[in-house]
């Protein structure tokens, strides 16, 4: 593992919840705290139990130099990496890659610690390892995905808050998420299309982009072909980019969503259902995808891959995803701080 590298300039502080201990959420949790291009981005806060993280880097002989904070403000030496243990295993075991109820509140707790602490303003922003969706419905904790348990967290309405997948220079919006395909496609109004654009708009300028240019798919194959194959396209998504255009939106579209990502000069391109954005990132950015919720008061960004289980405690895990997430929302960070 590559030594801890000094900071060249004031950096974000930003937590890090552990995910699900039972997968890899601990293992690339501390592998990304301890590189290089993340220390000199950002001091990163890790937030979960400390027993289960010491595991981790005991079965993957990784170094955990950890500093058990109070608060995620606390400082910790440049050889420590900052923690806040939140001792979740006192009366039921640890089991690596097994599905537990235990394991899926531990994974919920540590993101709405870490969510809390951005909102009282010790973080400036928040990424998370990835949870098991399982682990949580057995825990009875209702859940679809982090843009809309960041938004029940800071008190946004759920209908507000999106979904970017983040890699190389391609940025995906989801204009629905994590329903089924007969809810997603009810649930694709020209509100909700209207929102995303204007979602996507706000962040790519937090991000840096001072007039970006925004491509849209369609709903239906070939977006429709003019009428063709259905009218989602000309009495939704048309109308609501009317409106996002009048509103200083440049939007384009709707373009089928099979070749719209070859298209050039796009900073991002917003499709209307899960499949159309996540099998585009899946097969171009294999596990170093980074999923920034946009829309909310909080810099929140996870991973797109799940815990893999099935390696958990291994030293096998890629921290790439993580990376990425954490450089990404140390940049927006930099740039919202200067903006304030």
């Amino acid at each position: 593992m590559n030594a801890i590298a000094k900071p060249a300039s004031p950096r974000p502080r930003i937590a890090l919840a552990l995910g699900d201990p039972a997968g890899i959420g601990p293992e690339i949790a501390l592998k990304a705290a301890l590189d290089p291009r993340v220390r000199a981005a950002c001091r990163p806060v890790l937030v979960g139990d400390r027993g289960a993280l010491e595991r981790h880097a005991q079965a993957c002989g990784l170094a955990a130099p950890l500093a058990v904070v109070g608060t995620a403000a606390e400082e910790v030496g440049e050889d420590r990496i900052a923690l806040i243990d939140l001792d979740q295993f006192r009366e039921e075991p640890l089991r690596l890659g097994e599905i537990q109820a235990v394991h899926g509140k531990a994974a919920v707790e540590a993101a709405a610690v870490a969510i809390r602490a951005a909102m009282a303003g010790e973080v400036e922003a928040v990424a998370a390892c990835p949870q098991t969706e399982f682990a949580i419905q057995a825990a009875g904790i209702a859940f679809d995905g982090y843009p809309t348990f960041v938004a029940r967290c800071t008190g946004t309405p759920e209908e507000d808050a999106f979904l970017m997948l983040c890699f190389d220079n391609k940025r995906i919006v989801h204009t629905t998420l994590h329903v089924g395909l007969r809810q997603a496609i009810d649930l694709v109004t020209p509100g909700r299309v209207l929102r995303v654009l204007e979602a996507t708009q706000a962040v790519l300028v937090k991000l840096g982009v001072a007039e970006p240019r925004i491509a849209v798919s369609g709903l239906n194959p070939h977006a429709s072909e003019h009428g063709m194959f259905g009218n989602e396209e000309a009495t939704i998504i048309e109308p609501a980019m009317e409106r996002a255009r009048a509103r200083g939106i440049r939007c384009e579209g709707p373009f089928g969503a099979d070749t719209m990502f070859q298209k050039p000069d796009y900073d991002a391109f917003v499709v209307m259902v899960h499949d159309q954005g996540h099998l585009a990132a899946k097969l171009l950015a294999t596990n170093r995808t980074a999923g920034m919720t946009i829309g909310t008061p909080v810099l929140f960004s996870s991973v797109a891959h799940g815990s893999a289980l099935e390696i958990a405690g291994q030293n096998k895990a890629s921290p790439e995803a993580v990376v990425e997430a954490l450089l990404r929302l140390s940049g927006a960070a930099i740039r919202a701080r200067a903006a304030a």
